[in-house]
């Protein structure tokens, strides 16, 4: 079967409204009857691309986030992080930026970030005075974190797909989402100084002493997740389980919580699993075709051929990843094209790590990007603003998420720094 062909149809089906996973398993059923091929190959190859225990680690944050988010976590956080930063130029912006990044480091996902936090964070930045649309964007521009700092879902789908260490990627995500979280910083200030937004009185030492007592066991929870990584007490997966189990603490020791919501953020995070799963199993079939046709030999012939600069190569495949991350969801991306850059990426010397990093940075920008940039549907579901107002708020952190991608990309020690100091 050609081989453009088969990729035709896997984007006419996607732009007629299909599935991401609708559209890979309709390509390669197509191509198992054209190549007169089994059936049950591809159903073997679907069946062994789930059948993995670093993959439980996905449902498992998923629904440790969603606990969080119902169970009083999530604003106690971000009324810690207003105490402790609200007072600088630009207030709640930057409670906004610390908020994510703690956040960060209990949940793994950017949506979970935003439909969480968002909601508490927009409405207490419009109460004090705050533009929506300022809210709206630093809210946005901030969630991304969520899937750098570990614990990260894309991350997870990452070192699946590149066979890397999760734990590597983890401790990798560290300085790139700290640096990100100082890019937007600068960015708020730059706005607090145009638009005079209001600034936040600075809180006495009782006062902020208060609101770290209230949330010290939410603030815990990013401390017993990754310690329990780094030290190697547990693995990925397991300190997914640990988190649930502390979530559920959580939420019923702060009373935030009935069996009857518990029961509806069960059926929440089997609805966004669901989906995520379905891709991992197509996009297993759909490699197996583009490594049974040397797609990726083919894309690295083409690649060493044409362009023979380190630097050169990585814009080239920022500038494509950016791309494929306005139009793809980025688990089915992750999964589809890591078997094909990722061998392009190391034959210019680029550390498997620092790529996944690189590739992760990409696709989540693409959360924030039209037309498929899902963190954008979220804001417009617990906001007021128009799909357009919310697009064209948030170019300029977008302009500071891009200075943090060169940075991270050309400077691959704050990728690889951590992970060398402790694996």
């Amino acid at each position: 079967m050609n081989m453009v062909l088969f990729f035709i149809i896997f984007l006419v089906v996607m732009l007629l409204g299909g599935s991401v996973a609708f559209s890979m398993l309709l390509c390669s059923a197509i191509y198992m009857i054209v190549n007169d091929l089994p059936f049950m190959l591809m159903a073997q190859r679907m069946v062994a691309g789930a059948n993995s225990f670093v993959l439980l680690a996905i449902p498992f944050f998923i629904l440790a986030s969603n606990i969080m988010n119902s169970g009083g976590v999530t604003d106690r956080i971000f009324g810690f992080a207003n105490r402790a930063v609200g007072w600088i130029s630009g207030g709640l912006g930057h409670a906004n930026i610390l908020a994510s990044i703690v956040f960060a480091g209990m949940s793994g996902s950017a949506v979970a970030d935003a439909a969480g936090l968002g909601k508490i964070e927009i409405k207490a930045m419009t109460d004090a005075g705050y533009d929506e649309k300022f809210a709206v964007a630093i809210t946005g521009a901030s969630s991304i974190i969520g899937s750098i700092i570990p614990p990260s879902i894309p991350c997870v789908l990452y070192g699946v797909a590149a066979s890397v260490s999760i734990g590597k990627l983890f401790v990798a995500g560290v300085l790139p989402g700290i640096l990100m979280g100082l890019c937007l910083a600068v960015m708020v200030v730059i706005e607090y100084v145009v638009h005079k937004y209001p600034r936040e009185k600075r809180a006495g030492f009782r006062a902020l002493f208060h609101s770290l007592g209230r949330s010290f066991l939410s603030l815990l929870t990013p401390v017993i997740i990754l310690a329990g990584m780094f030290t190697g007490l547990v693995t990925p997966t397991e300190a997914a389980v640990l988190a649930i189990l502390y979530s559920l603490f959580l939420a019923f020791f702060y009373r935030q919580m009935s069996w009857k919501e518990f029961k509806k953020v069960l059926e929440v995070s089997i609805n966004t699993t669901i989906p995520i799963m379905s891709i991992l199993c197509a996009a297993q079939a759909f490699g197996w075709i583009m490594a049974n046709e040397q797609i990726p030999q083919l894309v690295l012939g083409l690649f060493t051929e044409l362009i023979h600069s380190r630097v050169v190569a990585l814009l080239v495949v920022n500038v494509f990843l950016l791309f494929v991350g306005c139009f793809m969801e980025s688990g089915a991306a992750t999964i589809i094209l890591v078997p094909v850059l990722l061998p392009v990426m190391q034959a210019f010397n680029v550390d498997p790590v620092h790529f996944g990093i690189i590739m992760v940075l990409n696709l989540m920008i693409g959360l924030i990007t039209p037309p498929v940039g899902l963190v954008l549907y979220v804001l417009q579901g617990i906001s007021t603003l128009k799909f357009k107002e919310i697009v064209s708020s948030i170019c300029p952190y977008l302009v500071a998420l891009m200075v943090s991608l060169m940075l991270v990309t050309f400077i691959p020690g704050l990728c690889t720094f951590l992970p060398e100091l402790l694996f």
